[in-house]
């Protein structure tokens, strides 16, 4: 076996990836067949690993096997192939789904999330198998369609094969680094649940002036519900939102402390004209420990002389410790039915995503062979130990239906327009992650940080 794998001229591998960008696969719109074009593209990057396209009760995943070490551990890889919506189309610089290299960085929706991150453990994998004939320990994919709404449907396919995904370890090419600067690992990611609330007014669009003082308007109704769901001070104002939160120990607020952060560049970075949350946490403690309540969205009317008929919010919760999301949707649906709003109907109408919070302890193997790995591309760099703000669905799904601990392993990094326009990644994350990856790959199959192999998980249902 040779220490390091040859990989593909950075000109090579930005091609391919156009390819990839180039499927428009947002999950939220896209047809049934864009979708299966995303993932019959990623299946026939698998086609040495039995790479197929399998349906479940929405989009299809792309599932993929390599079991040809004996005795070696099984780790399954994660990733996704859909993508966000591109959002205002006049804030592009670029055409969204036309690979633009401009520098050091490459730009296109999904690019970073999720594209560019499973592109790279592809490539590695087909860099493994041509030049030593296979990987150094069993390998199963499971790449899905619909992570960015949710994982809808993955539950049920994950529970309904389990046996077939039965891995020593899930390793997910999603979740992006903390910072660009520095090499790091995610140890928890937070929950997720959201809802929509509706308020209905009159039944069509009235004239403000012919109708106003007449009829309650519902957007002024909706905007005393959502003025009353946060406190002054930021803390959310539900009964029974915070059930499951703890307070950062003392230990734990000092580990924070000691991570190198500047609230005005963070401030400046954002372009925000102010920093503001939860009264007593710091941005840091606000951002990796404590739950959240967003008002992501609300339409309602337009400018254009009418009292609405209708007025609509978004509402996304991320969650944290041991809160049930379950819980905090009977919560929320308790407080908005309490406010009192005259002449109109309100109606909430409840995500299907229900997504606990994920965290992998510190001391768990994998972070130990994660961290060398990525000390063989980053020398002389400590290793920051971070937290996902965000939610990966699929994290608390693995670890119920497979016994299995999902570690971490992205080299998209969280500053790259992730979900935003102008979503770019950077150029040399690509072969730094093949590099890292292979790396890991190598560590978890021998040596000390080596996964202790379950022989029933090798197997593969075919």
């Amino acid at each position: 076996m040779s220490a390091n794998l040859d990989f593909e001229s950075p000109d090579r591998l930005i091609a391919e990836l156009g390819e990839y960008v180039a499927i428009p696969s947002i999950s939220r719109s896209a047809s049934t067949e864009t979708m299966r074009a995303a993932a019959e593209w990623v299946a026939a990057r698998l086609a040495f690993a039995d790479g197929r396209v399998v349906e479940t009760d929405g989009f299809p995943v792309v599932r993929a096997d390599w079991l040809g070490a004996p005795g070696a551990p099984t780790i399954l890889v994660y990733g996704h192939y859909d993508v966000q919506p591109i959002g205002n189309s006049e804030e592009w610089r670029t055409d969204p789904f036309e690979l633009d290299i401009d520098g050091g960085v490459v730009r296109g929706r999904g690019v970073s999330d999720d594209k560019g991150p499973v592109f790279l453990v592809l490539k590695l994998a087909q860099a493994f198998q041509t030049q030593e004939g296979g990987l150094p320990l069993n390998v199963k994919f499971l790449i899905e369609g619909e992570e960015e709404i949710g994982s809808p449907n993955l539950p049920a396919y994950v529970r309904e094969h389990s046996d077939e995904l039965a891995a020593d370890l899930v390793i997910s090419a999603d979740g992006a680094q903390w910072r660009p600067g520095e090499p790091s690992l995610s140890i928890a990611s937070k929950g997720l649940v959201g809802l929509d609330i509706v308020v209905d007014g009159a039944a069509i669009d009235l004239h403000s002036g012919r109708f106003g003082g007449t009829v309650a308007n519902p957007v002024h109704a909706l905007s005393t519900i959502l003025a009353s769901l946060h406190e002054p001070d930021g803390r959310v104002a539900v009964d029974g939102f915070y059930e499951g939160v703890a307070d950062p120990s003392g230990e734990r607020r000092a580990e924070i402390a000691a991570v190198p952060f500047d609230d005005e560049g963070y401030k400046a970075d954002l372009g925000a004209p102010a920093l503001f949350g939860e009264a007593g946490f710091t941005t840091l403690e606000r951002l990796w420990e404590r739950p959240t309540l967003e008002i992501t969205g609300v339409i309602g009317g337009g400018k254009y002389s009418v009292i609405p008929h209708t007025a609509t919010a978004h509402v996304s919760c991320r969650l944290v410790g041991a809160q049930d999301p379950d819980r905090v949707l009977a919560s929320i649906a308790r407080h908005v039915r309490s406010i009192p709003v005259e002449g109109v109907t309100v109606q909430l109408i409840e995500d299907a995503a229900r997504v606990p919070a994920y965290h992998i302890d510190a001391t768990h193997p994998a972070i130990g062979a994660a961290a060398d790995a990525l000390r063989t591309v980053y020398p002389d760099q400590d290793v920051l130990l971070a937290v996902i703000a965000g939610t990966l669905p699929a994290t608390t799904l693995f670890e119920d239906a497979l016994g299995a601990k999902t570690l971490f392993f992205s080299f998209s990094t969280s500053d790259e327009n992730l979900h935003a326009p102008n979503e770019f990644l950077r150029v040399k994350r690509i072969a730094e992650g093949m590099r890292a990856w292979e790396s890991l790959w190598r560590m978890l199959a021998g040596g000390e940080h080596a996964l202790e192999p379950h022989p029933s998980k090798a197997k593969a249902m075919r």
